[in-house]
């Protein structure tokens, strides 16, 4: 309310979609994903996603549902990221 009553744009995002990410984002999520599942195959329990640098492009699978990001981070959902390869 704040933001528009300064003029400001008021982003909302509503809770059944997912904000916009950077397709080049979750290409490289994609990558960190599915080679962490080629190293780890041992590893029991369903990730949610990948905390990703936009800057750098790196980062970790996260089993958390709400992980704390530093700034420059994102997170990608898993279903984002199976969404984009097929």
């Amino acid at each position: 309310m704040y933001a528009a009553q300064q003029g400001q744009a008021n982003y909302f995002v509503p809770q059944n979609h997912m904000p916009l990410v950077d397709p080049t984002v979750i290409k490289a999520a994609g990558h960190i994903y599915y080679t962490y599942c080629q190293v780890h195959p041992e590893i029991i329990g369903q990730p949610s996603g990948v905390a990703i640098s936009r800057l750098t492009y790196r980062g970790k699978v996260i089993f958390t549902q709400n992980p704390v990001l530093l700034p420059q981070e994102c997170f990608v959902p898993l279903n984002q990221i199976e969404s984009y390869m097929y």
